[in-house]
């Protein structure tokens, strides 16, 4: 029988999302995301070692602003002020960067346009919880010649989840790193196994690119 869920690597991309300082320790932090930093940060070196690509994917809540997910909305129509364009608190930790601090062009990012860090790597807004939703990710994607995407961050039930599910039905083998992924339960990562997706570690993921 053919095999369609088993990740290529050699045409992976990784997929991180929604680490930015509002949801580590900032104003909504997401339990288990600072605890998740150091694995994320080996498994961006590993990726950024193969030679593989990288997109950041993340939030930006505009106080006052009504393009937000429904559970939110309220709070964010009402001036809340979390992930907000130009904040510290949008920001993606240095540690995840290379070590510098990356000013966001949020103008261009809520424009939909990616933000470059690398010659493989990019910054991508999405204004719903999956990576797909109106935003540029599939066509990147192709443009990398990618048909595997591992994905880690924050929030496993909410973006991660979603995410997944969105990948799947664009005919990706998908990953989950389940180390470098906050909000992790058994019962989350069944479900997941039960669409194709592959749960790997970030020392697995270490192992498989480097050999």
């Amino acid at each position: 029988m053919t095999d369609y869920t088993s990740l290529h690597l050699e045409r992976s991309a990784l997929v991180v999302i929604d680490i930015q300082t509002d949801f580590i320790d900032g104003a909504m932090p997401v339990p288990g995301t600072e605890a998740a930093l150091p694995a994320l940060e080996r498994l961006l070196d590993a990726f950024r070692a193969a030679g593989r690509p990288v997109a950041h994917v993340i939030r930006f809540y505009e106080p006052g602003g009504s393009d937000v997910d429904t559970v939110r909305r309220a709070s964010v129509e009402a001036g809340a002020v979390v992930a907000a364009p130009g904040t510290a608190g949008s920001l993606i930790p240095a540690r995840l960067t290379g070590g510098r601090v990356v000013e966001l062009d949020h103008s261009a990012l809520l424009a939909g346009e990616p933000q470059l860090l690398g010659p493989r790597e990019v910054v991508l807004y999405k204004p719903r919880w999956s990576a797909f939703h109106r935003t540029g990710l599939e066509r990147w994607l192709a443009e990398q010649r990618v048909d595997s995407v591992v994905v880690a961050g924050c929030n496993l039930p909410n973006c991660p989840r979603a995410t997944l599910f969105d990948a799947a039905e664009r005919d990706l083998r998908t990953a989950l790193v389940t180390d470098a992924t906050s909000q992790v339960t058994a019962e989350r990562l069944a479900d997941l196994q039960l669409i194709g997706v592959n749960l790997l570690t970030t020392a697995e993921l270490e192992s498989l690119l480097a050999g």
